[in-house]
Formats: structure tokens, sequence, C-alpha cells
């Protein structure tokens, strides 16, 4: 019996493959950043990482790399937070969970569509179409049964979609998110700054030990956040330390869509894609009622209602002038919520379908 061989850039040493996606990323980001899209060092390294993996790219962001990025990300984050965020739900709650509960309700009907399609087995596409942290929802579809490659490949594609449409909105909108490339070199005191990420290191380990649902990131982001607003520490991050964490960030995302688990899901594209569509649509009208009811930046209620990864909507908040308590208060308590009911919903429906 023939041993399958790689194809392609498969065929490469892994360290030729990294230069090759370094170069791309190169390549891509850099007209992206030079014309003001915000979240462009994440954008282009994940279109980057797309080329590499359908060109048979075998290498993948190691797990412990992806969690340093998980830490980097929720310091950076909780530097901006400003108010309290149980304050920010508890001021608007009838709205904030009409808004994730209606956001839950279609990402739910439309994994029971294409499961009653017969086109994928039931709890796959509740899985793969359950609004909360990709990362997550993978670990739990694992955990359940679901096909975990087809799940991978619904939640990385709407996350593809999502960070995708709000980086146009954010750019067309008049959101620049360029930081000058000398400011990446600016020095941050080490002390402060080995501190700070061995608190960040600590709290992620802790919220992986828990098994909090995507721990690695809101683990130290409470913690962080409280101590921020606390005055306790002063979180400053080097700009170079955020250029790497957003890249890896974006090849993370690119990286796994390869072509094996395209062919994989092949049946499903039509059906998801769709379904992604009506989603994102649905979204932007929760968004059109934020902005009617609560007056907030169009921006702001789009990033908060929109279905995509949270560490990637992070990403893009903190490269646009928005509201970001009221980003991650939304984001983050519609992860909550599906984390508890998404055993429960993915049963009911998968019977139902």
């Amino acid at each position: 019996m023939t041993a399958h061989l790689p194809a392609g850039l498969g065929r490469l040493p892994a360290a030729l493959q990294w230069a090759i996606v370094a170069c791309l990323s190169l390549a891509t980001t850099t007209p992206l950043y030079m014309t003001g899209f915000p979240a462009a060092l994440m954008i282009g390294p994940m279109l980057a990482g797309i080329a590499v993996a359908l060109s048979g790219g075998t290498i993948r962001v190691p797990k412990l790399c992806f969690f340093a990025v998980q830490v980097v990300l929720a310091l950076m984050i909780a530097a901006t937070v400003s108010q309290d965020f149980v304050g920010t739900f508890l001021r608007d709650w009838p709205l904030i969970l009409l808004v994730i509960f209606s956001v839950i309700a279609v990402s739910t009907f439309s994994g029971w569509t294409i499961a009653r399609s017969g086109v994928l087995p039931g709890t796959t596409a509740i899985w793969g179409s359950s609004a909360g942290a990709a990362s997550s929802m993978l670990m739990m579809a694992e955990a359940y049964g679901a096909d975990v490659r087809l799940v991978a490949f619904m939640q990385y594609l709407r996350v593809l979609f999502v960070a995708s449409l709000a980086t146009l909105v954010a750019h067309f909108s008049g959101h620049q998110g360029t930081v000058a490339a000398h400011a990446w070199f600016e020095p941050v005191p080490l002390l402060p700054l080995a501190a700070l990420l061995a608190i960040g290191i600590l709290a992620g380990l802790a919220g992986q030990k828990l098994r909090i649902p995507a721990g690695a990131f809101l683990f130290p982001f409470a913690i962080a956040s409280v101590l921020n607003t606390s005055g306790t520490v002063t979180i400053v991050l080097p700009q170079w330390l955020l250029v790497i964490a957003f890249a890896l960030l974006g090849w993370n995302i690119g990286l796994g869509f390869t072509r094996a688990i395209l062919m994989h899901a092949r049946r499903a594209l039509l059906p998801t894609v769709l379904s992604i569509l009506a989603l994102l649509c649905f979204s932007g009208l929760l968004a059109a009622l934020l902005v009617f009811v609560l007056g907030v930046d169009p921006l702001t209620a789009y990033l908060a209602t929109s279905p995509g990864s949270l560490d990637s909507v992070a990403v893009i908040a903190a490269s646009s002038n928005v509201d970001i308590a009221f980003v991650m208060t939304l984001q983050t308590a519609r992860l909550i919520l599906v984390t508890f009911i998404g055993p429960w919903l993915a049963r009911l429906v998968a019977n139902r379908a």
C-alpha cells in the first residue's frame, strides 16, 4: 500500500514553508497597512496563511504560540477598558440580552436548516454554526462527538467573512487603524512588562486549568481589566509584541483552510456560506437597532453583534475608534451563554433535525 505523500508546498521543509508564508504576509500586509485598513496586521497574514494552506502547506501555529497570542491580546484589550463591564451590562441588560439571544437563535436555526437538509450531521451543523469563540466551539464539538474538521471549516470560514467585512466597514467608515512603523520599537520599561506578562501567563494557565471557555483569553482579560481600572497596574505593551501577536493570529486562522478540509467540506460549502451571509445580515439589523435605541457608534454596534471569533473581533475593535468596553461586554456575554446552553441546544436541535 502506497503511503500518502504531501503535495505542493507540503513537500518543502517546515522552515522553508514558514519563510514563504512570512514573505507572502509582507506582500499582503504592506498595501493594507499603508492604506490604513484596521487590523491590517492580522488580515494580511491571514490571507497569506490561506494561500499557503491551499497550496499544500503543512505548517501550523504551535499551541504554545497561540496561547501566548491570546494572553497578549487579552492584556491589550484590558489596557483600553475604562469603565466597568458589569455596569455596562446592567445599564442596558434587557436590550443586550435580546441582541445576544437573537444572534444565538439565528445561528442555531442556520445549523438546524443545514442538518435538516442532510448535508451535515446534526451536532456537527449546530456546533459549526454556533456564534461563539471558534477555538472554544471546536473543543466542545469534539467533546460531544461532532466532526471536528467540518466544525473547524464552518467556524473559521465565518471568522474569515466577519473579520474581512468588519475591516472593510471600519476602513470605509473612516476608522483608520494604522500605527506609525517607527512607533513599533519605542522603548517600554522591561521590569513592569515582565511582571505584566507573568500575570497574564499565570492567569491564562489558570483559565485553562479551570476549563473556562476561551480561558486563555478571558481569564487574563478579566484580571488585567480589574488591575488596570483600579490603578494597581498600568498596562503598556510594546508595539512590536502586538505586531507579532496579530500576525500569529492571522496565520492561525488562515493555515486552517487546508485542501483536505475543503475537500471534506465541499458539500457543505454553499449552505455554510449562505448561512453565514444570512447571519451577517441579521447582525447588521441588530446593530442598527443598537444605534437607534442606544445611540452607539455604528461600527461599535456592528462589532458588538458580529458573530465572529472573540479574539479577531477584539483586534479589529482595538484597531478602530470604537467603544471597546461595549463591544467586549456583548461578545463576552454571548460566549458565556453559548458555552452554558450550547450542549443542550446541540442535543435538542440534532434530535429535532
